[in-house]
């Protein structure tokens, strides 16, 4: 099982899409194991973006991102990142295939509604950022045998 972060960025908040998105995870099997709504500090939307740090959209990025509140969740399950990420669709609104979050939701080239951690190695990081410990919850879910084949002793 792998677990993601995965943001709902001012822009889904401010448009009243958060329960939409919140179900398409949910209805694809993926479970929530931690969400909050906060505002992002210039400081720790400085540290969540660093890589692009002196990129020509850095500034005009952590702007967007501290200038509303956001969700925050950790998503958990196999594969969680590819699938967060197919299901976001691609980056631009304009150019998502339809069906994705931001295929059916975006059409801006600047709000893209939503982020998801693109490897494990960031999902770590970006989970610790943003959650603390205790934050991210290890529970069962009564029906997760309808979610992934056990049959064979392991989750496919």
């Amino acid at each position: 099982m792998e677990t993601t972060l995965i943001i709902l960025k001012p822009d889904a908040v401010q448009r009243g899409l958060m329960g939409r998105v919140i179900s398409r995870f949910e209805d694809k099997g993926l479970q929530i194991v931690g969400m909050k709504m906060m505002t992002i500090s210039k400081e720790l939307a400085a540290k969540h973006y660093e890589s692009h740090h002196g990129k020509p959209f850095y500034n005009g990025l952590v702007s967007f991102m501290t200038s509303s509140p956001v969700l925050v969740m950790a998503i958990r399950g196999m594969g969680a990142i590819t699938v967060s990420r197919k299901m976001m669709g691609a980056t631009f609104g304009s150019k998502a295939e339809p069906g994705t979050i931001r295929g059916d939701f975006g059409v801006s080239s600047s709000f893209n509604l939503i982020h998801g951690s693109d490897s494990p190695e960031a999902a770590e990081r970006e989970l610790g950022l943003f959650f603390a410990k205790g934050e991210v919850q290890e529970f069962k879910r009564a029906g997760e045998v309808w979610v992934y084949d056990m049959s064979g002793g392991k989750p496919e």
